[in-house]
């Protein structure tokens, strides 16, 4: 355990650091989680939840990791500029793992008893609220999970009052800025009460060409009759490596949206898992990555249907050239008692090139008989038929192959329902298809054109 030992030596030399650095919520989960990373470390390919990403591969260079909060001397607002236009969003930034908290100019007025904050913040000035929600749905049986809450100091805090509706998207910039590789840790914690509804969308951006990893933990919890949806849209360099882990936990009649998109990276592995705990509760989980050169995504979902007559609609697609990896893990677990559960889960793949990999594997659990519930998934290539076709009717072979790629992805898009981010993403994912130098959002000023091609 040689990648564990620099870590489990930092965790016991700087301990008081790393306390006083963040809060007293937070560090009450320290001991309990550092002993379940001591005792079992990093995942392997040998773990079953980890086949094809060896997570204690990944963590082994010498990172460097921000223990002592040290704020690093420039304005994201400044130097960032997102181009979805339209989106009138409430922007903040998570720099590395630490929350920016200097001049935050919203475009909106949040509603009143809305907390949009860090979670450091939070968590000192909110004790009993944090303390209530924090650690109650992330599963530290994941070491990288429980990696996270032995290390993170700070992240983003939003709590959504009963009945309140958030009309502008909250926009959530993890920006990696570093002069040297580093290792990111952060937390966020999204509360909606009763009948309130939000949306977020959580974007990954590297503004220098350094080796990065960011190992992100998020929990929400969505009340009775709440709405939430939540987009992730990574777009970041070919030396990164993303791991994210979203939990979300949904009362009765309440309606989430999960969708996640991936269109440029190094290594990415996301790691879903939704329990439904109240009775006609609906998610929409979906997502897609487009991968080329040899980058790696890795999407592992898990969705517990506890109790009866709740729904579930799952799908991702993926998009492979060249020596690209994908891998998809998908569990529905329906519990008995849970009758009346609708779900269904689906995985649609294609390789573009023959030394592309596409690992699938959907699998239902059900402990109830009164159940709708099916799954699938195939890999292929495009239709040669289709490309032909197209063909005799005078479009170019290249450009066959581009409108049966925007088709493949086009149920994934329309499961956006912000209008404006809806247009931005197919507008990337267009110049990703056809390889224009930058597929980034037009005005995102924060990195350097790569040129990507399918």
């Amino acid at each position: 355990m040689q990648t564990e030992k620099q870590y489990i030596d930092l965790f016991l030399d700087h301990r008081g650091l790393i306390d006083r650095h963040s809060s007293a919520v937070l560090n009450e989960h320290r001991d309990e989680a550092f002993r379940i990373f001591r005792e079992k470390g990093f995942p392997t390919s040998k773990d079953e939840h980890y086949l094809y990403t060896n997570a204690s591969h990944l963590f082994e260079p010498d990172y460097g990791l921000n223990l002592s909060g040290i704020e690093f001397p420039i304005d994201p607002y400044s130097i960032f500029r997102c181009g979805v236009p339209g989106i009138n969003s409430n922007l903040y930034f998570v720099i590395n793992d630490q929350f920016y908290n200097h001049s935050q100019p919203t475009s909106a007025k949040l509603p009143e008893g809305v907390i949009a904050c860090g979670l450091r913040e939070a968590a000192d000035r909110y004790p009993d609220l944090v303390r209530r929600y924090y650690g109650r749905a992330a599963d530290n049986t994941d070491t990288t999970v429980a990696f996270n809450t032995s290390f993170a100091q700070d992240g983003f805090f939003l709590y959504v009052p009963k009945g309140v509706e958030i009309k502008q998207t909250i926009q959530l910039i993890n920006l990696m800025r570093a002069d040297v590789d580093m290792l990111a840790q952060s937390r966020n914690l999204i509360i909606l009460e009763e009948g309130s509804k939000a949306s977020m969308l959580v974007c990954a951006h590297a503004l220098d060409a350094h080796r990065f990893f960011a190992n992100r933990v998020t929990e929400v919890f969505v009340g009775k009759g709440a709405r939430y949806e939540h987009y992730k849209l990574e777009s970041t360099r070919a030396d990164m490596t993303n791991f994210g882990h979203l939990y979300v936990q949904q009362h009765a009649h309440s309606d989430v949206l999960i969708n996640e998109v991936t269109l440029q990276n190094g290594v990415t592995r996301n790691n879903v898992q939704v329990d439904l705990i109240g009775e006609h509760a609906n998610l929409n989980l979906c997502g897609m990555s487009i991968n080329d050169g040899k980058q790696h995504t890795d999407t592992s979902t898990l969705v517990r249907h506890l109790v009866p007559n709740c729904t579930t609609n799952e799908l991702y697609k993926y998009v492979l050239g060249d020596q690209s990896v994908g891998a998809f893990s998908g569990l529905i677990y329906v519990a008995d008692g849970a009758s009346g559960t609708k779900a269904i889960q689906t995985n649609r793949n294609i390789c573009l090139s023959h030394d592309a990999h596409m690992y699938t594997k959907p699998h239902l659990e059900i402990h109830n008989d009164d159940v709708i519930c099916n799954h699938g998934a195939t890999v292929g290539q495009l239709d040669a038929d289709t490309i032909f076709y197209l063909r005799s009717r005078g479009i170019p072979e290249a450009e066959a192959k581009m409108l049966l790629m925007f088709a493949f992805v086009a149920d994934v898009e329309e499961f956006i329902r912000v209008p404006a981010l809806k247009d931005t993403i197919k507008m990337m994912i267009e110049h990703r298809f056809r390889g224009h130098e930058t597929h980034n959002c037009t005005g995102c000023t924060s990195q350097e054109a790569c040129q990507t091609k399918l």
